[in-house]
């Protein structure tokens, strides 16, 4: 179950991502278990993402309520609503891929064993 994670968690040579995870508050027992991202497009300037960190943080809870260790982080996001008729516009469609683009980075560089999108 934690097939990415593992690969941080468990050889003796990773003992430094071994210790930030531990800085994290994860204990030794739960280095075995696995690490889902939870990954949010929060911020305060659009009502449609406002209510998201909220909405990560019960996702957190369920994934711990699972067994499993939950990770919550943000990307960018743009209002279509707030650019609308603007030039501000121009960026919605290439905001979508560096959302992708910051997400998988994270998954990628934290080893994370799934995500969860909000």
């Amino acid at each position: 179950m934690n097939r990415y994670s593992a690969k941080i968690t468990q050889p003796k040579s990773q003992a430094a991502s071994q210790a930030m995870l531990h800085a994290t508050g994860l204990t030794t027992p739960q280095m075995g278990l696995a690490q889902v991202g939870i990954s949010s497009v929060w911020y305060e300037g659009n009502p449609c993402n406002m209510h998201l960190n909220d909405l990560a943080l019960e996702v957190k809870k369920g994934v711990q309520d699972a067994g499993l260790i939950g990770y919550r982080f943000n990307t960018i996001g743009v209002s279509d609503g707030i650019s609308m008729g603007t030039p501000g516009m121009a960026y919605s469609l290439q905001s979508r891929e560096i959302i992708a683009d910051s997400i998988e980075t994270v998954m990628g560089a934290q080893w994370y064993d799934a995500n969860i999108g909000l």
